[in-house]
């Protein structure tokens, strides 16, 4: 029988057309399952907390070598869905480009990357293993996504020896970046209390608002480095200072503000926590107002040096699209935060212009030129 290419276009129009907002599952990985489980690849659910995830391997438990690709098929809400032009759930191709929710981030690259993967095992064989790993909660808390696929693997004595996951890394042309590390993430939300009173009798209140602002700006005084050899500058934003205050002569008894910390690998949680932990010490001890602190933490920096594997993954992209990527670690989380704990970690995916944008779309030769790169990498990896 002849072999029939797995279409990545088609596969991203019909994975389009299961409405998955995070958490909901839609169909997507009953689709994906069906696929892979068409070409030989061992599947099984890996749902907890309410969380749709979905393994598959092809070849043997324990193989030499796994190559494993990672990606999500949960989605943002579509926003308001008047001011769309297509149908956020309707899959259309129009012209060659491709609309719908997800178009970027990421159905097609997961359609990209498992179109690659059934088509090399069907025509190679490879001599090892090939894992693929879906979560359905990557755009939401990711506690019970990919976490849980690492965790389930972990029980059952699977492992993969690399992975790429195929979140959107170029900001211009398909080829021009690729991810090697992530910076981290962290919340810090401060509640200053101290004593209300009139505004006109400051002496007997003490003004949570006032040792708040002192506070932050101590914390945004100083840059927090300068940047590390693969890492931008460490950023510290200010969101929101807030008392919930309606009376203009009112001191208010307490008072919130939150900061978000984006930080390189000149830093770790524990040491940024220690500095805000000291910092809003030393505004308690100089203004009487109580000052409690309470840390969120979304992931740690991370880093995969250039090596043998970036450079198999650079010079397939360099291959099929003629640019040398560049290794980056700029941009928000994804789950390779996770994956990072369990192998070396690279992220390779498409254009991101329009992702979360109303109009979300994607042209659909970028998509077949997308499966074509992730093939070479996997024909390169197991030659």
């Amino acid at each position: 029988m002849a072999f029939t290419p797995l279409d990545p276009v088609d596969l991203t129009a019909r994975l389009i057309r299961c409405p998955s907002v995070t958490p909901a599952e839609a169909g997507a990985l009953v689709l994906l399952e069906a696929v892979l489980g068409e070409a030989g690849f061992a599947c099984h659910r890996v749902d907890r907390g309410g969380v749709p995830n979905l393994f598959a391997r092809w070849g043997n438990r324990g193989a030499n070598r796994s190559f494993g690709f990672n990606g999500h098929t949960d989605v943002v809400p579509v926003g308001d869905a008047a001011a769309w032009t297509h149908d956020p759930f309707g899959g259309e191709i129009i012209d060659g480009v491709l609309w719908g929710r997800g178009a970027t981030d990421m159905k097609s690259g997961v359609a990209a990357f498992v179109a690659a993967a059934v088509d090399f095992v069907r025509q190679t064989p490879p001599d090892g293993a090939l894992i693929v790993t879906i979560t359905g909660d990557e755009e939401g808390v990711g506690r019970d996504g990919t976490r849980a696929l690492l965790d389930d693997m972990a029980a059952q004595g699977e492992r993969m020896s690399v992975c790429l996951v195929g979140e959107p890394t170029c900001p211009e042309s398909l080829g021009d970046m690729m991810k090697i590390g992530r910076r981290g993430s962290m919340t810090g939300y401060f509640t200053a209390t101290g004593v209300q009173g009139h505004s006109a009798y400051p002496h007997r209140a003490k003004n949570p608002l006032h040792a708040l602002v002192d506070l932050m700006a101590r914390l945004t005084a100083e840059p927090l480095d300068q940047g590390t050899a693969h890492f931008d500058a460490s950023s510290l934003q200010i969101t929101t200072i807030d008392c919930g205050n309606p009376a203009n002569n009112v001191i208010p008894a307490r008072a919130s503000a939150t900061v978000n910390i984006r930080f390189n690998d000149a830093h770790s949680s524990a040491s940024l926590t220690d500095w805000l932990t000291a910092e809003a010490a030393q505004v308690e001890s100089a203004t009487g107002v109580k000052i409690a602190l309470r840390v969120e933490i979304s992931g740690e920096s991370f880093l995969t040096p250039p090596g043998d594997f970036v450079a198999l993954v650079a010079g397939a992209v360099q291959a099929e699209t003629g640019l040398k990527p560049a290794l980056s670690t700029s941009g928000g989380t994804s789950d390779a935060r996770f994956v990072k704990d369990h192998c070396p970690v690279l992220e390779f995916g498409l254009v991101g212009k329009t992702m979360h944008q109303v109009d979300e779309r994607i042209e659909t030769a970028q998509i077949t030129a997308l499966k074509s790169i992730y093939s070479r990498i996997l024909a390169d990896y197991f030659a």
